[in-house]
């Protein structure tokens, strides 16, 4: 019985290990927008790029999510600041290749 609870005790400590890691954005920026005209400026480049990005607000900030069907979903929030806005992106690298700015952050950095 022994030599199966010592694995099972490291699989438990791995699994507790990724349940609490942060969700660290993967780049965050800065602009002199507003979080609503960013958000004017990227949602049309993302539909252009053949994404379908949904878009919710509040007061203070902007959430674009574009799902994805083999990952996680990106997810680009904006949020209001005293001299415009802070934009953090949260994007999911499957297979996609992290020496070139996917279609995602090149959008994103487009809007600043």
């Amino acid at each position: 019985m022994r030599p199966l609870f010592v694995p099972a005790m490291m699989f438990a400590a791995l699994l507790a290990g990724c349940a609490s890691t942060p969700n660290d954005p993967t780049l965050t920026l800065q602009t002199s927008k507003t979080p609503a005209q960013y958000a004017d400026c990227v949602v049309p480049k993302l539909q252009g790029s053949a994404l379908n990005p949904t878009v919710s607000q509040t007061q203070r900030s902007y959430r674009i999510v574009v799902p994805s069907k083999v990952s996680a979903d990106n997810v680009l929030e904006a949020y209001k600041t005293g001299n415009g806005g802070k934009v953090f992106i949260y994007e999911r690298h499957l297979l996609a290749s992290n020496f070139l700015p996917s279609s995602f952050e090149r959008a994103a950095q487009d809007c600043i």
